[in-house]
């Protein structure tokens, strides 16, 4: 119903910022909540933040809130993550994905439906 392209990945130094893009195609996108997931080598997969339908409703990891902000623009069919103040610790590859359950602000993987490829972020010390 809904494919999730990602792009704005890359390299960035240590308190440098990037801005992913999840762009949306099919069914609207107003239609899914979207959330951001990280995988990191080594590590589980986790949840880093998450916007409703309306993108009035965010919930963020406590390991990124105050650093990282999602928005979305419906009309682009376009969900962002501004990612500032990065660390070496948030190196991974993140993926979006859109729900089309019920739920607000959808918090684990099985609650999504659609995923992006994935775009890898690396931070250098």
């Amino acid at each position: 119903q809904v494919q999730l392209v990602e792009s704005g990945g890359g390299l960035v130094q240590a308190g440098g910022s990037l801005r992913l893009s999840c762009a949306a195609s099919g069914r609207t996108s107003s239609t899914y909540a979207v959330g951001w997931f990280r995988h990191a080598p080594g590590k589980e997969r986790e949840f880093v933040a998450g916007i409703s339908r309306s993108g009035r409703s965010t919930y963020y990891a406590d390991s990124v809130k105050g650093r990282f902000t999602s928005s979305r623009d419906n009309v682009k069919n376009t969900v962002y993550l501004q990612m500032n103040s990065l660390k070496p610790e948030d190196t991974a590859v993140y993926y979006c994905a859109a729900s089309g359950g019920g739920v607000e602000v959808p918090l684990s993987v099985s609650e999504y439906d659609y995923w992006g490829q994935g775009t890898q972020v690396t931070v250098s010390s």
